[in-house]
């Protein structure tokens, strides 16, 4: 886009928007500066701002949290998509057979955006709420939706930029990430294992529409003792529930 065009109080906007979503009650305004590294005074703008607006709340301890405006703007878009519904459908019955969390996310430039899920009842609960984002490089779902991008388009996403550590088995370079892509090609799936949390593991796969378009990533997160139990039946689960999704929306094999 031409830069004339470019509105920087909104792209600063969205990037405090998006620090929030991925770690929702973590940041104070003093965070947020030194994360984004933008004056405290432009920052308390912003948020008073996003906060009268309902963008954003402010939580006890002067932290942050998405505002139920997203939320309804969430649920507005749910209306109109379709595709939200069947996943709905679709999931509940993958979730019966594997009683675990599935997810539904689309790209969102470096991140992943989680637009649905359906959750097992557990004691024991992973944190993956619709409205969040979580960084494509170290989670499948945003792996498997990085498999639409050529070597070159991969290099520009993420403008020599260092890929954030979460654990030690995090990818390190986009190097290392195109490998893991070039081997999803193939499989049709990728594998979280331990690369954005100590503990949790995850499978995803593709969504098509009916311009043979990937569109979004269907997810199955789990502990590492239901991982080391249910992995096969996992991965087979997830393709089947991304293949009947992807028939729902008109897809059709090439």
């Amino acid at each position: 886009m031409d830069d004339k065009y470019w509105v920087r109080s909104l792209e600063r906007a969205n990037l405090v928007l998006n620090l929030i979503a991925k770690e929702p009650g973590k940041f104070r305004l003093i965070d947020i500066s030194k994360s984004l590294n933008i004056n405290k005074s432009s920052i308390f703008s912003i948020l008073n701002t996003l906060e009268f607006l309902g963008w954003v709340t402010k939580e006890k301890g002067n932290t942050y949290k998405l505002g139920p405006t997203l939320g309804a703007y969430i649920t507005a878009y749910s209306r109109n998509f379709s595709l939200l519904e069947s996943f709905n459908m679709e999931a509940e019955k993958t979730l019966e057979k594997l009683d675990e969390n599935i997810l539904l996310g689309v790209l969102n430039g470096t991140n992943v955006l989680c637009l649905a899920a359906q959750e097992k009842k557990s004691i024991v609960r992973i944190a993956t709420d619709v409205g969040m984002q979580f960084p494509a490089h170290a989670t499948s779902f945003g792996k498997i939706q990085l498999i639409k991008y050529s070597y070159y388009e991969l290099i520009d996403l993420y403008n020599d930029q260092e890929l954030e550590q979460f654990t030690p088995n995090t990818i390190k370079t986009v190097g290392e990430l195109w490998n893991q892509l070039e081997s999803a090609r193939w499989s049709g799936y990728t594998i979280d294992a331990e690369e954005y949390l100590q503990g949790c593991y995850s499978i995803s796969a593709p969504v098509y529409n009916h311009k043979n378009s990937l569109i979004c990533g269907v997810c199955c997160t789990m502990l590492e003792n239901s991982w080391n139990e249910k992995k096969d039946k996992a991965i087979q689960e997830i393709l089947d529930l991304a293949k009947r999704l992807s028939e729902r929306a008109g897809y059709t094999q090439p």
